[in-house]
């Protein structure tokens, strides 16, 4: 595997949320307890009740605040441990705006870093990734570029319209992450359910 480049992304690829924006509304009253714990249930709650604003606010305090709310998915640092370990360098490449469009102005890309130096990913000399190895890119066209510029040959995302833009690089093996079977539409991308699967995935020409 020594000839992998592996690119990663960073929310709900290698970040799981699940729960965070329930519980951030819920701290913050904008939803009634009985609304669902996922991030869509919130979302349509408030838009469903003209709140797009409040909508909007709440993801710059999740990402910018309340990161101590995320977690990494579960077997994500093993995977990356035994990747690591057979030679596929890693990188680390999102996108996602320095400051949110509405609220507080904290620095997302501050906050992320820290969550990766919280996590024990980055930080040292011993971590599995370097800073040099982690970007955080504000558009998705600078985060395709940075694909490209940095050689990956596999992209792992959580979003199809990343892997499915017509300037992401023909080179580039995508891979969609999809642990809830979210899209099963989307039969031409390779799908991988769990971190535990990528592994065996990658090592599958």
């Amino acid at each position: 595997m020594s000839n992998i480049v592996l690119g990663i992304d960073f929310d709900n690829t290698i970040v799981s949320y699940d729960g965070v924006f329930h519980r951030a509304a819920s701290d913050l009253k904008l939803i009634p307890s009985q609304i669902g714990r996922s991030k869509d249930d919130v979302r349509d709650h408030l838009r469903s009740i003209g709140r797009e604003d409040d909508w909007t606010a709440l993801q710059g305090e999740v990402y910018g605040a309340r990161m101590d709310l995320a977690a990494l998915y579960d077997g994500s640092i093993e995977a990356v441990r035994e990747l690591k370990a057979k030679g596929v360098a890693l990188r680390i490449i999102s996108h996602k705006t320095r400051f949110p469009f509405l609220g507080p102005r904290y620095d997302l890309h501050y906050a992320a870093r820290r969550f990766l130096v919280e996590r024990e990913i980055t930080g040292t000399p011993q971590s599995l990734l370097q800073a040099a190895e982690i970007f955080f890119e504000p558009t998705i066209e600078a985060k395709l570029a940075r694909i490209e510029t940095e050689g990956c040959t596999v992209f792992l995302d959580d979003l199809p319209e990343l892997l499915n833009h017509p300037k992401f690089p023909k080179a580039v093996r995508p891979l969609l992450f999809d642990p809830n079977d979210a899209h099963a539409g989307q039969p031409h991308l390779e799908r991988v359910r769990s971190w535990r699967d990528l592994p065996g995935v990658l090592a599958r020409v």
